[in-house]
């Protein structure tokens, strides 16, 4: 079992959730497994604190943070994980096995953690995923690849809690393993990042102004593919900051 203190580092993050049985039943699987902390984004239905499925977890469903948008839910992660059945969708991120995830999440991450699941419905969106550094995928069998929600966060939490101590990582990970390890930026702050520089990128001229959701989102995974860590992020934004001045005050005196 992990240490409490990597307990405490986990957020569990439900997005757009339609059914408040299923938060309860994410709220229980949470209480099972020693994980104390649940968000949720949107809910569909107001009154999910009072779910009859959260057997044993009512404090933990009353206590849960809400969030009108993901921004604000993940802002103080240092590291933003999704979950995916990866079916009939092009993935723009690393997708990794749940066993492979679950290890790197414990070896790797240093600050607060959030683990994403979607909606019953749809799972995440795209502009959902472009908040994740990378995802994971329960290895279901193919002919019935879904699983309900309350049971994808209970799998996904045991995998995180058995814990076991294995050998080191595969060779491939271990460049993953030096940039994330350490001190890694806040989504917050790497959310700063993103619309700075789009900011800079349409001041240049290189994007249209108020460019669309899906370079919005381009531009969003490609910060977090840096994996920047938090002492390089505020010169990231202090440079587009000067950046943006410049170029706008010197459009303004070519005006």
């Amino acid at each position: 079992m992990p240490v409490p203190g990597e307990h405490d580092r986990l957020r569990v993050v439900l997005v757009s959730t339609r059914n408040p049985l299923n938060i309860g039943a994410a709220a229980r699987a949470m209480s099972n497994f020693g994980f104390r902390h649940l968000r949720v984004v949107n809910p569909y239905e107001a009154a999910f604190r009072e779910a009859r499925s959260a057997v044993g977890a009512s404090a933990l469903l009353k206590s849960a943070s809400e969030y009108t948008s993901l921004a604000e839910a993940v802002a103080d992660c240092a590291l933003v994980v999704g979950t995916t059945t990866a079916r009939h969708r092009e993935l723009q991120h690393p997708l990794r096995g749940l066993e492979e995830g679950a290890r790197l999440i414990r070896k790797l991450a240093s600050g607060r953690v959030a683990l994403l699941f979607g909606s019953e419905k749809r799972g995440l969106s795209n502009h959902d995923l472009s908040y994740c550094h990378w995802l994971v995928r329960i290895p279901t069998h193919d002919e019935h690849s879904s699983m309900n929600l309350g049971q994808a966060v209970a799998v996904c939490l045991y995998e995180l809690a058995r814990g076991a101590r294995k050998k080191g990582l595969p060779k491939q990970l271990r460049a993953t393993e030096r940039l994330q390890k350490n001190d890694s930026a806040a989504a917050g702050q790497l959310e700063r990042i993103t619309a700075m520089l789009l900011d800079a990128l349409c001041a240049s001229g290189y994007l249209k102004p108020q460019p669309g959701a899906s370079t919005e989102e381009k531009v969003r995974r490609l910060i977090r593919h840096l994996n920047l860590p938090a002492s390089d992020a505020e010169l990231w934004l202090g440079m587009l900051r000067q950046m943006v001045w410049k170029m706008r005050s010197g459009k303004e005196l070519k005006e």
